[in-house]
């Protein structure tokens, strides 16, 4: 029974071996560089990798330390993130008089008049000095008790979150009134009370100037001291509060790519359309957008993109050419299976995708008066395609008499990593047969860690990865993928044929 024992653990062991990732299994590596000393890593992932990858869900994406052990990991992808934006804005500044300590009512110093658009817009404006007479300066003595002040809010973009009022120097106490606000100057509702506070003894100074608003909007603010023997005297006025908004995800842009003209005739490869070109990414992504390159001044060219997932027929192999007898066997299985369920059609109609308009517009390069004006960009839906077809018309200026080039971008990626053992850190990625080994980020990162999440960059390499036509998968990566599952198949026959040895021995016992 120990010999038989041994024999299952030696088998299990193998299969253990077998199943472990090795680095060796990836086409790529590149080396990750930590910025800092944290136990979690977080890196953008280059378009340029995410083309190389052999899936496009990045799920050959692994990360090995020195000793080649394979690093639990979490990919995530940028999405449109909330933003908080702290502003201010200074507000003018008019005091209001009454005629006297007791009076109820309130107007502008001598000097300032409000305007009224024919829109209904209402502004205070300072009246020219020429135009204050005698009458106008006979009457200033009457209102010589200040009750408040007015302050015009049009300079703040945002609903204020609080006043900051600077009060004059020299005056202490505490000076408190009511807030109204209002849009016309004529109708005005209640914002609460405020209170300012400034004392001064023996070296030590209290101050408090900021008062908190309801965060709504209004044009104009007035401040009515409720104690007219004390009113503070005001020299400025500032307004703040945070503007919520959306930030755009980042994306990840390719270099230019050269397009090819399409052919009229499959047939007939030199004639050419005019017009019309095509390229060939190595993988079907979700693009979000594409930039054509738009060069000449006074270009002008409507233009039509379309987008298809291209699959390339089989080639018509036999089992006596040279490839591994498991790839034949493997492709035999797959058509039969397909054969039986019915979808060889389907099959044919997925190689043969139509083109679907993905975007549309006018790209230029023109003139301005403040410069030129360009526009390149197109929006795309985020439709995974590996086949990209540009349609220029010709009632436009062309894009010049070279192919056209493009560059495209999609959603960015991040991959966040566990570090254990000893760097230097391998990013690998390439294996045709791997399967998704990526976490939840939350699975990765416990809630209360996420602070410890340290900055880690691809480093970079001699000469970056040229974007290849996507097609059918390189003999070597076929090779290796058919060696493999010979790999595994003998390991399972093995471990049937030491179970049946281990029954046959258990029943010689008996």
């Amino acid at each position: 029974m120990k010999f038989i024992a041994a024999l299952f653990l030696a088998a299990w062991t193998g299969l253990a071996a077998a199943a472990a990732e090795n680095i060796a299994d990836y086409r790529h590596a590149r080396t990750i560089e930590p910025e800092e000393d944290a136990p979690w890593y977080r890196l953008d992932i280059p378009l340029s990798i995410q083309w190389q990858a052999a899936h496009a869900d990045l799920r050959d994406l692994r990360v090995f330390n020195a000793e080649g052990e394979s690093l639990p990991h979490a990919l995530t992808t940028n999405a449109p993130r909330r933003t908080q934006e702290r502003r201010e804005a200074r507000a003018r500044l008019f005091p209001l008089y009454a005629a006297d300590a007791l009076a109820a009512d309130v107007a502008l110093g001598d000097g300032l008049r409000i305007r009224r658009g024919a829109n209904g817009a209402v502004d205070i404006e300072v009246a020219p000095k020429a135009r204050q007479g005698r009458a106008a300066r006979a009457s200033a003595p009457a209102r010589k008790v200040l009750r408040g002040w007015l302050l015009d809010m049009g300079a703040a973009d945002f609903a204020p979150e609080a006043l900051h009022l600077d009060q004059t120097s020299g005056q202490e106490g505490f000076f408190r009134f009511s807030i109204e606000a209002s849009d016309d100057l004529e109708h005005w509702w209640s914002w609460g009370e405020g209170q300012l506070v400034h004392l001064d003894f023996d070296g030590q100074a209290i101050t408090r100037n900021e008062i908190r608003l309801p965060r709504h909007k209004a044009r104009y603010l007035r401040l009515l001291w409720q104690d007219t023997d004390v009113a503070a005297s005001v020299r400025g006025a500032r307004l703040s509060g945070t503007v919520a908004g959306i930030e755009d995800a980042p994306l990840a842009w390719s270099p230019y790519l050269a397009g090819e003209p399409v052919s009229r005739d499959e047939n007939a490869k030199e004639r050419k359309s005019e017009g019309e070109f095509i390229w060939k990414l190595p993988l079907s992504l979700p693009l979000e957008r594409v930039s054509i390159a738009v060069e000449e001044m006074g270009t002008l060219a409507p233009v039509i993109l379309s987008g298809r997932n291209y699959q390339p027929p089989e080639k018509n192999e036999t089992a006596s050419g040279d490839k591994p007898l498991v790839t034949e066997i493997l492709r035999g299985e797959r058509r039969r299976r397909d054969t039986f369920a019915g979808n060889a059609r389907s099959r044919q109609q997925a190689q043969e995708a139509p083109w679907r308009t993905l975007a549309s517009g006018v790209v230029y390069r023109l003139p301005g008066e403040a410069g030129e004006r360009v526009e390149d960009e197109l929006e795309l839906p985020g439709v995974p395609v590996n086949q990209l077809r540009l349609q220029i018309d010709p009632r436009g200026s062309g894009l010049g008499a070279q192919a056209p080039r493009i560059k495209v971008a999609l959603r960015g990626r991040e991959l966040t990593f566990l570090a254990r053992g000893n760097a230097p850190y391998r990013l690998a990625y390439g294996r045709a047969g791997a399967r998704a080994a990526n976490l939840p980020l939350s699975t990765l990162i416990p809630a209360d860690a996420a602070a410890r999440i340290g900055h880690a960059r691809i480093a970079e390499s001699a000469a970056p990865p040229v974007p290849v036509a996507s097609g059918e998968p390189e003999e070597e990566t076929k090779t290796f993928t058919a060696g493999k599952a010979a790999f595994w198949v003998v390991l399972f026959m093995g471990a049937v044929l030491l179970a049946g040895m281990a029954f046959s021995l258990l029943r010689a016992e008996k």
